[in-house]
């Protein structure tokens, strides 16, 4: 649904940027590059949370969360550009991948980094294991690929694992500027408004690396075929 009816929607907002890039013959490398240094200041926003912020104060993990979401944006206008300016090229998409894994690798050391300076060890943890899958889901996909294998399948692709991430953010951020660090909701439960964040984080540990094992089954039995 996200590929069917949100990238649609998504590139029908940007369309004026990418004409205007186009006209300024700005190359999908440089986007690429940018994409990156967002993602870098992202996680110099959760190392200053991490350093000066409070504990119950998580307004950077809200603004780094708009910061990844805005990164997850040039993300999609490169690929765009590239395609609608004929840019395309073997280079490029190599490129494109590989600035990628450097993208959610800083972005996932800023939030351990958080998570650890304001005692959420475990919670660090399950962002450690969050980003293992990440990673193994995209490496998974490009060695099957050139072993001559569709591997797309499987749910935590790289956008929706963007989206989970920075949204949950953002969320977090505004309930953190407006709710206390603990504040009993129903009865004798406790809140932590980091438990937005760290909620689906949790469920991105479990799932990305379900989808990478996922990917290497389908791989298998398509290798099999070939055989």
């Amino acid at each position: 649904m996200l590929k069917k009816y949100g990238q649609p929607f998504v590139y029908k907002i940007i369309q004026p940027f990418i004409n205007l890039l186009i006209r300024a013959k700005v190359t999908p490398n440089a986007i690429t590059t940018v994409g990156l240094v967002i993602n870098l200041v992202a996680a110099v926003v959760l190392i200053i949370g991490a350093r000066f912020g409070e504990r119950g104060d998580h307004r950077y993990v809200g603004i780094a969360g708009a910061i990844i979401l805005l990164a997850g944006l040039f993300d999609m206008i490169d690929g765009r550009l590239a395609r609608e300016a004929n840019m395309s090229s073997k280079f490029g998409a190599l490129y494109d991948s590989v600035l990628d894994r450097y993208s959610e690798l800083i972005m996932f050391l800023g939030i351990c980094y958080y998570l650890v300076a304001h005692s959420y060890f475990m919670s660090s943890i399950f962002a450690f294991i969050a980003m293992i899958g990440s990673i193994m889901v995209s490496y998974t996909r490009a060695r099957a690929e050139g072993l001559g294998v569709d591997c797309s399948v499987g749910w935590m692709q790289r956008p929706q694992r963007i989206l989970m991430v920075s949204i949950s953010a953002i969320v977090c951020g505004i309930v953190s500027y407006s709710v206390p660090d603990k504040q009993t909701i129903i009865g004798f439960i406790n809140f932590e408004p980091i438990s937005i964040f760290i909620g689906p984080l949790m469920l991105l540990a479990v799932m990305s690396n379900i989808t990478a094992l996922r990917r290497l089954n389908h791989s298998k039995h398509e290798l099999m075929k070939k055989e």
